[in-house]
């Protein structure tokens, strides 16, 4: 009797699997899912700035402060003063 008690698990427990294969493949199979999609809608891509608020204004500001200006060299401060975005320590 032991042995018909485990036939008969085994059984319902492949059962089940085979069951629920077929049922996820009828359900989540070719016809559900595609890899293209027809919608044309389009959308602009969002630009993020890592600071979390708007984006910057565009225009380059130098920081003019004594202690800082201590700190540049010669050549990031022509940098600053010619309006360009500092590229030399």
């Amino acid at each position: 009797m032991k042995i018909t008690r485990h036939r008969t698990l085994a059984a319902t427990v492949v059962g089940s699997l085979v069951v629920g294969g077929a049922l996820g493949a009828a359900f989540f199979g070719p016809a559900t899912g595609s890899a293209q999609s027809n919608n044309t809608t389009t959308s602009t891509p969002t630009v993020f700035n890592g600071s979390g608020g708007a984006a910057p204004s565009g225009a380059f500001r130098p920081i003019e402060t004594k202690s800082h200006e201590a700190n540049e060299s010669a050549q990031r401060e022509a940098q600053e003063d010619a309006g360009q975005v500092p590229t030399v320590p």
